[in-house]
């Protein structure tokens, strides 16, 4: 009964591969800028929809590997840039926070996917609102700690910018997650190797 095991981490590592590799193609649409350095993208909708539709750990590995993507030189992060100089960017808070945004929404959308009708999408779009504030709180840190050296209230006050868009990609993410849960009902179902 080995080959049931060996079949979920092949679904598991594509579903990871796609993932990541819809992040990538979301960081790759032109992004607004704003004037700070970190514009706005489509790459928290791609990342909250990864825990949203992959659960916590799924998610959180197809964000880590766009980020390692990234980090060995291929330009996938917004902007083009590629490689180590992402840390010399005032966005790498954001970028850093993807797993644990990914991981959050994946662990409040296993409590909701089985829900039905609006209660299920109200789920799917606090999920996906609690892992935006987790990327908020770290992009945040990052325009304090990092190149930008924000005192707080200007870095809380940059990061305002960005939560109409944000909302409105929650929406979205939402509204896709109940579509591919409906679709694929067992998608987020933790599937464990049956042993003779």
């Amino acid at each position: 009964m080995e080959a049931t095991g060996r079949h979920s981490v092949a679904n598991d590592l594509a579903l990871v591969a796609v993932f990541g590799a819809l992040i990538t193609a979301f960081s790759i649409v032109p992004a607004i800028p704003i004037g700070i350095g970190v514009p706005i993208t489509l790459q928290t909708l791609a990342v909250v929809l990864a825990g949203l539709v992959l659960g916590p750990w799924r998610g959180a590995l197809a964000t880590a590997l766009y980020i390692v993507v990234g980090l060995a030189g291929l330009p996938v992060f917004a902007g083009g840039i590629a490689g180590p100089a992402i840390f010399g960017r005032p966005s790498i808070g954001y970028l850093l926070a993807f797993p644990l945004g990914a991981i959050l929404a994946g662990l409040i959308a296993r409590r909701v996917a089985n829900w039905r009708g609006a209660k299920q999408y109200a789920g799917f779009f606090v999920a996906g609102i609690a892992g935006s504030l987790v990327i908020h709180a770290s992009g945040i840190a990052g325009l304090i700690l990092g190149v930008a050296h924000l005192n707080p209230t200007a870095a809380f006050l940059t990061d305002v910018a960005f939560w109409p868009a944000d909302l409105l990609k929650m929406f979205v993410a939402a509204a896709i997650a109940v579509a591919v849960h409906r679709a694929f009902p067992a998608v987020l179902t933790a599937r464990r190797p049956v042993t003779a």
